[in-house]
């Protein structure tokens, strides 16, 4: 079957809560790539081919030619921050692009002005701003959102939206009984309920409206019942949570090829140091406990170690991350991993990133925008869990555990592709020693 999708006509706005480093980094290139200047290396959508049929038949397109995905030169930026400055401004004083090139691209990024934001201080402790919005309750200020994003849309003659949380990490929270349901979520938001977070208000907005949602932090966001029963209603596809750039997306390639030898592992030890606002957010042990909680997840559901309790079940996993305004957006992991082998001798192996925090997730902010408007386009809405390749901690149905495996996710999120263009899934199966019919 093949899914009715409509064409991309028209221009595609991304709205990005925080126009950080990340938000500005993934401008920055859009831009580039647009004067010719760069390439999207790193984008699934952009650089990225999928194989089709039999491998004898060669069919390996495009991802960005396969699928009707928005064209970058239809795209146009918006978002808001607490801080007052342009795009230009704010990629400046993050440091990830050089600033040669930035000038390049000074006309353009300029004339992207953050709108006042949702803010408020008790979620995240170690940021404050002046660029800020203020209403009597939360419900007002959600809506005050979405009269920003219908002006947006209106200014920017936009034929439709999506929005991707590029903002900060907010402290850890657990679901509440008003995340529950809508019901309970929007009398929340009316009578300004303390467990309600700005990137729950940012989401509510979006979704209201019927616009896709990704969540690049690991906030709650839109993972809890009320936004999900909100998404469904409204129609609208959601993703999340926490893009996967630097230390988790190697643990995600290397410990399922350690599950695949069945290798043992007693042990995994994760250190980071950066010097980003997010190392300053993160700074603040309550932010921190949220952004652990997201990456400790991984290892646990990739080695299953109720299915082999001999290799997994004793796993020590240990994560740290340290403020270190020096190094910057250069962001920087250590990684022990203690393993055992055959008759249990014990072997080591040691991993040192040195990884640029913002250009790892920049393309993935770009690529999150283009499918989930693709999905939107295709009638696909609620969790998208094909999506999962995108995200540290990623969203599940209720009931379903998240995978994190990286090539269990590429294998969903291309046959989802192909499923939507009505192509023949591919199970790596084979079978050339059977005679085809």
């Amino acid at each position: 079957m093949e899914f009715q999708i409509e064409e991309p006509q028209g221009k595609l706005g991304i709205l990005l809560p925080g126009l950080g480093a990340v938000a500005t980094t993934m401008i920055s290139g859009v831009f580039a790539v647009k004067k010719g200047i760069g390439l999207p290396i790193g984008s699934y959508t952009q650089m990225g081919s999928i194989r089709l049929g039999k491998r004898t038949e060669n069919r390996i397109p495009k991802i960005k030619d396969f699928v009707p995905l928005a064209d970058i030169n239809d795209i146009v930026f918006g978002g808001w921050d607490i801080f007052e400055d342009n795009a230009y401004e704010a990629a400046c004083n993050a440091g990830v692009i050089d600033r040669q090139l930035l000038d390049k691209l000074k006309p353009e990024l300029s004339a992207i002005v953050p709108m006042k934001a949702v803010f408020d201080r008790k979620f995240v402790h170690n940021l404050n701003g002046t660029n800020v919005k203020s209403a009597p309750t939360k419900m007002d200020l959600a809506e005050a959102l979405i009269e920003d994003i219908e002006q947006f849309k209106r200014k920017n003659n936009c034929s439709r939206l999506v929005m991707v949380w590029c903002a900060s990490t907010e402290v850890y929270m657990q679901e509440k009984e008003v995340h529950q349901s809508l019901a309970a979520l929007e009398e929340g938001l009316r009578n300004n309920h303390p467990d309600i977070a700005p990137s729950m208000i940012y989401a509510y907005a979006a979704v209201k409206s019927g616009i896709p949602y990704a969540n690049g932090a690991p906030n709650l966001s839109c993972d809890y019942p009320a936004l999900v029963e909100l998404a469904k209603q409204t129609r609208t596809p959601i993703g999340g949570k926490d893009f996967k750039t630097g230390q988790t997306l190697l643990k995600t390639v290397i410990a399922p090829g350690l599950k695949a030898r069945n290798l043992g592992v007693d042990g995994w030890f994760s250190t980071n140091i950066l010097g980003n606002r997010d190392g300053e957010v993160l700074d603040d042990p309550e932010s921190f406990k949220t952004k652990e909680v997201s990456k400790l997840g991984s290892l646990s559901n990739i080695f299953e170690p109720e299915l082999n309790p001999d290799l997994y079940s004793s796993i020590y996993h240990k994560i740290r991350i340290n403020y270190y305004p020096p190094r910057g957006d250069n962001k920087e992991s250590w990684d022990n991993i203690d393993i055992f082998g055959w008759l249990g001798y014990r072997m080591q192996i040691k991993i040192n990133f040195l990884c640029r925090d913002s250009i790892l997730a920049a393309p993935i902010v770009l690529d999150l925008a283009l499918l989930l408007d693709l999905a939107k386009r295709a009638g696909m809405y609620g969790i998208q869990e094909w999506l999962s390749f995108f995200f540290k901690s990623p969203q599940s149905a209720p009931g379903l555990a998240p995978i994190h495996d990286l090539f269990r996710q590429l294998m969903k999120l291309e046959n989802t592709l192909r499923h939507l263009q009505g192509e023949n899934l591919i199970t790596h199966l084979g079978l050339d020693y059977y005679e085809e019919e």
